[in-house]
């Protein structure tokens, strides 16, 4: 893999494994954690074994791809957070998407916030990426309100799967 451990005071980000099945699973069915993601939380085991495969083929297919997020003081699986090479969420462009996604006893307590900027430098500065994109549901203030907090712009809207979405953007700050 391309891509190294990365650690901030509280988090470390690491490459997914097929041991995170569980979790991902634990994660994923949780109606309140998809919300605003279609509100299609998955219903079996398979769909979490999918999901990481899917994740260890970007790895191979692209040299990233989503990271496992754990806390640092207790080792524990929390979610998941980091870039991909995203070619399907925007119809008309592919790019490297920030996304992250906590297990719900997570949430508020910066978390993401804190993965969503380790990602952001690790793009920019390790990977030297020119421009990173996100997405977010239009009225999904918290997201919203990370990847205003990190520095990503909202430059303008667009459709996904009949959800309106807020679309981010952020150059290279270091060239």
């Amino acid at each position: 893999m391309l891509f190294k451990n990365i650690e901030t005071e509280r988090l470390i980000l690491r490459p997914v494994t097929e041991e995170d099945i569980q979790d991902f699973f634990e994660l994923d069915s949780n109606p309140n954690v998809h919300k605003y993601l279609g509100n299609k939380p998955v219903q079996s085991i398979e769909a979490s074994e999918a999901m990481v495969a899917s994740i260890l083929k970007q790895y191979k297919t692209n040299g990233i791809g989503r990271l496992a997020l754990t806390e640092k003081s207790s080792t524990k699986f929390i979610g998941w957070a980091g870039l991909k090479y995203e070619d399907n969420l925007r119809k008309d462009f592919n790019y490297f998407d920030l996304g992250y996604r906590l297990k719900e006893q997570f949430w508020g307590k910066g978390f993401a916030t804190e993965a969503a900027l380790a990602s952001l430098n690790y793009g920019f500065k390790d990977l030297k990426l020119k421009e990173i994109g996100a997405a977010a549901h239009i009225n999904h203030i918290a997201s919203n309100t990370i990847l205003s907090k990190i520095g990503m712009q909202a430059t303008g809207t667009f459709e996904h799967e009949g959800d309106s979405c807020y679309w981010y953007e952020m150059t290279n700050p270091y060239e």
